[in-house]
């Protein structure tokens, strides 16, 4: 079996299934997707995918901080998008987010995601030595 901690935040919003924040396994921080969901209030935040962007990073950002990492310990990332024709309004987002050396990424059109949200972003980070 493997030895992992689940990783939770109010920071961030709550899990909207079966699913964690985050779980943390062998030193390695796996995350969920996150959306622009506002924490407190559950709702979704931004009209437009960069706004929701934002959002999500900042969401990301929280969960990867309650797991004791920041975005530069993150390796690699997986970008939802409703339509790729928001690639470029979030890569200027995302590029505030992960400064200097970028994780490794995949970015794919998803047909819908969660809540009707624009973007979706979850992450694989390593813990800090």
């Amino acid at each position: 079996m493997v030895d992992k901690t689940i990783v939770h935040t109010d920071d961030a919003p709550a899990a909207i299934g079966p699913y964690s924040q985050a779980v943390i396994a062998n030193g390695t921080v796996y995350t969920s997707g996150q959306i622009a969901l506002d924490p407190r209030s559950g709702e979704l935040r931004g009209e437009t995918a960069a706004a929701q962007a934002e959002v999500a990073l900042a969401n990301l950002t929280a969960v990867l901080a309650a797991a004791g990492c920041t975005p530069a310990d993150v390796v690699r990332t997986t970008v939802y998008l409703r339509t790729m024709d928001d690639f470029g309004s979030v890569n200027e987002v995302y590029a505030k987010t992960f400064t200097g050396q970028a994780p490794a990424r995949a970015c794919v059109a998803a047909l819908d995601l969660p809540k009707g949200a624009l973007v979706e972003i979850d992450a694989v980070a390593v813990l800090p030595t």
